[in-house]
């Protein structure tokens, strides 16, 4: 029986399965450049996202990094653990979390910062600067409610 070679090269017609080898694909370079920094591509976008929102409730953390609040619990574990991030009840209801970066949680950060430093920009010129930006917006409004509403044809 002669096998079937599949062709390498192009782009695949599945959008989900595009955008998953790619997505596997820029975490596994963002973990290699940030193993010497102890953290995951995940957990930096964790504490980048805490220290963008101020204060954020687990809930509202969960939706605005597009994660099931399993999956956030899952990853704020370690970071918790590290000292890096705290969880305290919110004064004006209790039954919420809200999540805060503690001194050592900036200093990691900006730690990460050092360690991407140059190679982001590496990132970008293998892939094209004005690629790279048109990339970055097309993935944000993939990521955004303005999205979900054109697919549920509510706009």
């Amino acid at each position: 029986m002669a096998r079937r070679h599949h062709k390498k090269e192009g782009a695949a017609l599945c959008n989900c399965t595009s955008l998953r080898k790619a997505s596997r694909r820029v975490s596994q370079l963002y973990d290699m450049i940030l193993a010497p920094c102890g953290l995951r591509a995940t957990q930096r976008a964790i504490l980048n996202h805490i220290a963008r929102s101020g204060n954020p409730s687990v809930g509202a953390l969960a939706t605005d990094l597009v994660l099931d609040r399993g999956a956030l619990a899952h990853n704020l574990k370690p970071l918790e653990r590290d000292g890096y991030v705290r969880q305290d009840v919110d004064p004006r209801d209790r039954r919420n979390r809200l999540i805060s970066l503690t001194e050592e949680g900036r200093a990691k950060l900006r730690e990460v910062g050092v360690a991407l430093g140059s190679r982001t920009k590496e990132i970008d010129k293998a892939y094209g600067s004005t690629a790279s930006v048109a990339l970055r917006e097309a993935l944000a409004l993939i990521a955004s409610d303005k999205f979900i509403a054109r697919f549920e044809g509510t706009v």
